[in-house]
């Protein structure tokens, strides 16, 4: 048992030096090469320094250099921590103001616009090293022990500012151990890379190259807009194993594109990050080789990917909702009712997880940190932390977990995980004498901004200027202007009447059809 990431990549490098391990659009590197690379990185960040357990944020695309960084920042005994480079500058700046990082990866074609922002922080180029020697060098990963953190993913943020979830080496150890025995992973897996890499979902294709020497082919992201493109890539690379948002397979069913690519290599197909309609899975499986393995997992980013899977082990209705499933090894998962009692087969509760699966905290902010992971209700004989998830479910009589919904006003859309509040934050922030309130349709999976002013604002307009603040996956798609929020007792905004109001719209829509 290793005590952190870099001593399982080095026992991989050792077995598999010349097998291919990544590949992008523009390069390929064996085991030995990766290695290589990022030790040479590795030299640049420490510079002889000896800290550890310091952030460096990765300003790079979804490329092999993302992935060299990454491995770089361990070898230095620090974490690391995916930024986004088609989000708003706005938006990485808070993050970085908040992170505090000690330095920031970037690449040539980026490096200009950080300097831009004369930021007061060290920024290595990746792709315009010095020359290093070719010596011995004694890395800080020596002295990491397994709960220090390992990365930090950014997560939106009601106060519009995002929350960096602090993952431990320990965590992602135990995650990645057990999908390799739960889904038999091995040297022979070629994994097709969706997830982008500010998206947990994408430690599990990162992680399987590093531990078991898997192949990791980085998909060009234009093949998501052309699925057929996308289909062929599998096929001609070989792909027999994808962790993908259920979006992706919705579009292809949607499609019925299985009728003409086959993916005779494929294997393994799992799924996580929003409901799968079941009537798309059962596409996928009529259409494909019966001796693929298909799973659904769940977990939110605070529990290291996901706590719960569910192998699909039996035909379901079209109709029928997929079980998430039972914990994943070294994971409990249990829900608590409305008086902290443990729920009765049935009876819908939170979700709550304890184990080694769970975030070291949210990065700088301890406030937010004790208000989800807090002591367990069960327990009061000793100190023992669960995270409230916000999710709801219930067990069925099978004993398996079937999620319900969200019991708070956060989403998960298009793969990522979204706080309605981050959107309504911006808006007000962006436009003068307005009252916002963003909700979900679940149903077309759109985010609707209703919103209160004394004139109507064009949609092109909202678009332009939310463009600059917000991540495209988070721009609202329908615009409602209603002439007075509804308010609670409270004097809130009633989100349930804005619900009926959408629904009544919706009807109307409908008819006038």
């Amino acid at each position: 048992m290793y005590n952190n990431l870099v001593d399982c990549f080095e026992h991989t490098v050792h077995l598999f030096s010349n097998k291919m391990a990544i590949l992008d659009a523009n390069s390929k590197l064996n085991f030995k090469q990766l290695r290589a690379r990022a030790m040479k990185l590795a030299m640049v960040i420490s510079n002889n320094k000896k800290s550890i357990n310091k952030p460096i944020a990765i300003f790079l695309p979804k490329s092999n250099d993302a992935v060299v960084a990454f491995i770089a920042t361990l070898y230095t005994g620090n974490c690391y921590a995916p930024l986004d480079v088609k989000n708003p500058m706005s938006r990485i700046i808070k993050i970085l103001n908040k992170l505090k990082p000690v330095a920031i990866i970037t690449d040539t074609k980026h490096l200009d616009i950080l300097k831009s922002y004369n930021l007061d922080i060290k920024i290595i180029t990746c792709n315009a090293l010095p020359q290093t020697p070719n010596i011995p060098y004694n890395f800080n990963y020596k002295n990491c022990i397994d709960l220090d953190p390992a990365y930090i993913m950014h997560t939106s943020g009601s106060t519009g500012i995002p929350k960096g979830v602090a993952i431990s080496h320990r965590s992602i150890i135990d995650y990645i151990n057990w999908a390799i025995d739960a889904f038999t992973i091995s040297e022979n897996e070629i994994i097709g890379s969706q997830a982008p890499f500010i998206f947990d979902n994408s430690t599990l294709d990162i992680y399987l190259m590093v531990f078991k020497g898997a192949t990791l082919h980085i998909i060009p992201e234009q093949l998501f807009v052309f699925p057929a493109k996308l289909l062929e890539f599998l096929e001609t690379h070989k792909v027999n194993f994808v962790f993908w948002v259920p979006s992706v397979l919705i579009y292809i069913a949607n499609l019925k594109l299985l009728s003409i690519y086959k993916i005779p290599s494929l294997k393994k197909v799992l799924f996580a990050g929003e409901v799968m309609p079941t009537k798309h899975l059962n596409y996928w499986i009529g259409n494909l080789n019966k001796d693929i393995l298909y799973a659904n997992l769940y977990g939110p980013t605070e529990i290291t990917v996901d706590c719960t899977y569910y192998i699909i082990n039996r035909p379901f209705k079209d109709n029928q909702p997929l079980p998430i499933g039972k914990p994943c090894r070294n994971s409990d998962v249990f829900l608590l009712n409305n008086n902290d009692e443990l729920c009765k087969t049935n009876e819908q509760g939170e979700i709550c997880v304890r184990g080694s699966s769970l975030a070291l905290c949210y990065w700088n902010d301890i406030k937010k940190t004790n208000a989800v992971f807090v002591q367990n209700p069960l327990n009061n004989s000793y100190p023992e932390k669960i995270y409230r998830t916000g999710d709801l479910a219930f067990v069925n009589t099978m004993g398996e977990i079937i999620f319900s919904g969200r019991k708070d006003n956060q989403i998960k859309h298009l793969g990522y995980r979204i706080e309605l509040g981050e959107i309504e934050h911006s808006v007000l922030s962006t436009f003068e004498s307005i009252i916002a309130r963003a909700i979900y349709d679940a149903q077309n999976r759109e985010i609707v901004l209703f919103y209160e002013s004394k004139t109507e604002i064009p949609i092109r307009l909202f678009r332009q200027k939310l463009a600059k603040v917000l991540s495209g996956y988070m721009i609202p798609a329908k615009y409602y202007k209603v002439d007075t929020m509804p308010l609670s007792l409270s004097g809130k905004i009633d989100l349930a009447a804005l619900q009926k109001q959408f629904i009544s719209k919706k009807k109307s829509l409908e008819m006038a059809k």
